[in-house]
């Protein structure tokens, strides 16, 4: 049985009585289907959204406060529903009640007999109210089934539906189609379930004409008309509401940065909406003149009104402006302690008093961070940027500003700060794993952070870490003496040191332009590593970077200097490290100098900057962009001089016996967030770069190459195994044959480092439902791999083209579960191969194998043994 009811709007007329014949059948329908609901409950299925063009449905659904039950797959399966009924037969909320109301009088009664102990009563406080907080949460949504696996039932109310239906014609109208039609139709299931499809019917939208705007204020009216250029209201646009919000909150930041501190926005007013040919859309609607789809127009006049019985809105001046840094004993708030203050000496620059608290700060920086002067017009965007400069610093635990309106319009300016711990110390800790071929091995790590406030009274912040980590990674070769063991413990011990100034250290004027974009020098010394039975490796690391920030959102980074000094040698295991030598010298022998990265000493030097625009905030599922591009130069300085001078330096018999580099690196990454639902979203990625070497040899570092695989990119792949584009893992000795298990599952014992990367990835969020976390489901496609730029024989399909690189790259697709706690993330995600480029390939036996489409290969009884196994990857944080 279907229920058909219309809504219809229009701009200044009521509504048109449907035709009579419709009336009949839709209180007919209307009555049948009130009987249906009046002896059952219909659940709410799924609401749909059709007959809109230009106005998104994914706006239109947010006007629904009311959501179906979650179902698997689109069919009518509710698991979540089934678990709060389940959970519903055991619950009793009058009992659950009844404990909360007793606890609650449990604890006023003991908190009366403390009342005169504070330690014992802050005892009391923190125990009962984790108590209160549990009965609190199982008086109001139910047991432990309920509330983390449950869902409660969503059902069908026709008045809801009628609502939503009237906002969705008002919101259409906000839009500009002041003519739109709205209606809804009811399907009834199986099951007692109800589908709601809300119709649209947009018809013609009304834009713009004319534009005035009628301004009592002379001065006022001269600000805003010089700043026509910036306006949201232009000429041939559709009619917007929202751009008339806009609009109307420019202006008002507009004066407010010209010393008008108490204009509002209730000021501006929209004194005029006039529609065009209204009487001809009036007389169309009702059924008398056919009318037509040509374009209407709409005309409006914006009025700005002066305050009542003020001939000009008021101007403000600042007056004095004074910092107070509390002491230790300061207010919850933020704000010093009373008698505090008095007792310091006042410290003025700039004229601005300061009272420090008995603090060593460098005023000079500190006026850098106000920018608040007296006899200065208020400005509300200098108000914003001190609050966030201050902020920023991460000196302050809490940083208010106040204005006290004095005679003659003159804002006397009070910052209040509460400073953070001079000293702090944290200590942090984790487990880690690697899944290889089914069988499970364990890792963890450990770090001790200090850090030092303020060290030598310019706002600096000292930090220094120690990290020990114990973890499995797989070996570039299997041990002789156990030739199934490939996978080896790995020890890393590091150390490193920053030192973080609040403002750009470099000499002239040049750096003052970057006050009011947070800017921080940052300075860093770093010790790494790595002990592994093949190989050792240290890395000794120094940078120097300048850090700013235009917005919230865009970000840069510019390294002037890094400086990186890598040592490599034997590893802790002879036998296993002279393995590892022997099959270095083989890949040596087929043109690979990969040689280089493990027992050669090497310094490379380089300068990079980098940009990020970021809009997507954590926790909120809303439409974002992020965007990262990075452009590295390395060795830069060594063009002073020739190629052959600097093989010369680089040579270890007669130079200084250090491989030295010369690159170029760039590399793009951009990601999209679609919210689909309230708590689903849609997730792309693309990641690309490049780099390539101009010096002797055209030599890379090796920690500048891309790799490709693992938690952060094709989830299909181990970590660093994918590519180099269609070059198979060989055997040793034979390097036209792939080295694979008696399953037919390809061994990737080595890295694979490449020149060019491109990865693509698409994921499908949601939640599931709460357990001690929000556990969330997703759904995810990956595409990708990494190429060389050097022909080698030896390896076929390794390099680059344009005419063979798209069958080159490579696809998997899988499942993950992510358990969210907020302040992190856990995630475990499994992958299988769906196209493995490297499968094609000349077999001496066979002849041509091609088994790229990889897919139909994967067998739940083969998880782990299989040609395509599942790759099981763990990360903190999501992918992208």
């Amino acid at each position: 049985m279907n229920n058909v009811n219309w809504i219809r709007g229009t701009v200044g007329q009521k509504n048109g009585p449907p035709h009579c014949s419709f009336f009949i059948i839709h209180c007919t329908l209307i009555f049948l289907l009130s009987g249906c609901l009046s002896s059952k409950e219909y659940l709410l299925t799924s609401q749909t959204i059709r007959g809109n063009r230009t106005i998104s449905s994914e706006a239109l659904e947010s006007l629904i406060p009311q959501k179906p039950n979650r179902r698997v797959l689109g069919l009518p399966i509710t698991p979540p529903l089934w678990f709060y009924q389940l959970g519903l037969r055991r619950y009793n909320r009058e009992a659950a009640l009844k404990n909360l109301q007793d606890k609650t009088n449990e604890f006023e009664q003991q908190s009366q007999q403390l009342a005169n102990d504070p330690k014992a009563l802050k005892a009391l406080n923190r125990r009962y109210s984790r108590q209160l907080k549990r009965l609190r949460q199982k008086a109001e949504e139910g047991n432990w089934l309920m509330r983390s696996l449950g869902e409660p039932p969503s059902y069908f109310v026709e008045a809801n539906a009628k609502a939503n239906a009237i906002k969705m014609q008002k919101y259409l109208s906000d839009k500009g189609f002041f003519n739109a039609q709205t209606r809804y139709t009811l399907d009834t299931l199986r099951r007692r379930q109800i589908r709601v499809n809300y119709l649209i019917k947009e018809n013609a939208g009304f834009y713009l004409r004319n534009i005035t705007y009628q301004i009592a204020d002379p001065r006022v009216d001269s600000i805003v008309r010089q700043s026509f250029d910036q306006s949201r209201l232009h000429v041939g646009d559709r009619f917007d509401f929202d751009n008339m919000s806009g609009e109307r909150l420019r202006i008002e930041s507009l004066l407010r940065d010209q010393g008008y501190y108490a204009f509002s926005r209730q000021y501006i007013r929209a004194t005029d909406v006039d529609t065009i040919r209204r009487g001809h859309d009036r007389r169309f609607f009702q059924g008398l003149e056919p009318g037509d789809s040509t374009r209407r127009s709409v005309d409006i006049a914006l009025q700005i009104a002066n305050p009542p019985g003020q001939s000009a809105h008021p101007i403000y001046h600042i007056g004095a402006v004074e910092m107070h840094i509390s002491s230790s004993e300061a207010t919850p708030n933020g704000a010093p302690a009373a008698g505090t203050i008095a007792d310091h000496d006042t410290l003025r620059r700039n004229g601005i008093s300061y009272l420090l608290g008995e603090r060593d700060i460098s005023l000079r920086l500190l006026n850098s961070k106000i920018l608040f002067r007296p006899n200065q017009l208020y400005s509300q965007t200098n108000y914003r940027d001190t609050q966030r400069q201050l902020f920023l610093l991460n000196q302050f635990k809490f940083v208010n500003i106040n204005f006290i309106d004095t005679t003659n319009r003159r804002l006397h300016t009070l910052i209040t700060a509460t400073p953070l711990d001079k000293y702090e110390a944290t200590a942090e800790g984790g487990v880690t794993g690697l899944l290889y071929q089914g069988q499970g091995y364990p890792g963890g790590f450990g770090s001790l952070i200090f850090r030092v406030r303020n060290m030598f009274g310019g706002l600096e912040t000292f930090e220094t870490s120690v990290r020990f980590g114990l973890e499995a990674q797989t070996g570039f070769v299997p041990d002789p003496s156990k030739p199934d063991q490939s996978v080896y413990t790995s020890q890393e011990l590091g150390i490193s040191s920053s030192l973080i100034f609040p403002q750009i250290l470099f000499p002239g004027g040049i750096r003052f332009r970057f006050n009011r974009y947070a800017p921080r020098t940052q300075v860093s010394l770093s010790f790494n590593n790595t002990f592994r039975p093949d190989f050792q490796r240290s890395l000794l690391r120094a940078t120097m970077a300048y850090n700013w920030q235009t917005t919230s959102y865009k970000q840069f980074s510019f390294f002037i200097a890094d400086i990186n000094l890598i040592n490599a040698g034997d590893g802790t295991n002879r036998v296993i490290s002279d393995a590892f030598k022997v099959q270095l010298d083989s890949l040596t022998a087929q043109g690979s100098t990969v040689y280089l990265n493990f027992f050669r000493r090497s310094l490379s030097s380089s300068f990079s900057f980098a940009y990020t625009h970021n809009t997507n905030i954590p926790g909120q599922n809303r439409r974002a962009n992020f965007l990262r591009t990075v452009f590295e130069s390395g060795g830069t300085t060594l063009n002073l001089f020739s190629n052959q001078k600097v093989d010369a330096w680089s040579q270890e018999n007669g130079g200084i016996g250090l491989q030295l580099y010369k690159f170029i690196r760039t590399n793009i990454d951009y990601r999209y967030y679609m919210p689909v639902r309230n708590r689903a979203t849609l997730a792309f990625r693309v990641n690309t770069g490049m780099v390539f070497g101009y010096g002797p040899n055209n030599q890379v570092p090796y920690e500048k190459f891309f790799f490709a695989g693992g938690s952060n990119s094709v989830r299909a792949w181990l970590p660093r195994r994918l590519g180099p584009g269609a070059a198979f893992p060989s055997e040793a000795g034979h390097p036209d044959k792939p080295a694979q298990t008696s399953t037919g599952q390809f061994v990737y014992l080595f890295e694979q480092p490449g020149n060019i990367l491109f990865e693509a990835s698409a994921e499908l969020r949601g939640r599931l439902f709460h357990l001690g976390a929000d556990v969330n489901g997703a759904l995810f496609i990956d595409a990708g791999n990494v190429w060389r730029l050097s022909n080698n024989s030896s390896r076929p399909g390794s390099v680059f083209q344009f005419d063979t690189f798209i069958p080159q790259i490579a696809v998997g697709t899988g499942v993950g579960l992510r358990f969210d706690f907020s302040f992190f993330v856990i995630r475990f995600d499994g992958g299988i191969k769906v196209w493995d480029p490297v499968r094609k390939y000349v077999d001496s036996e066979k002849g041509l194998v091609n088994n790229r489409f990889i897919l139909p290969e994967f067998s739940l009884s083969k998880l782990s043994k299989g040609p395509n196994p599942l790759v099981i990857n763990f990360g903190i944080g999501y992918p992208f």
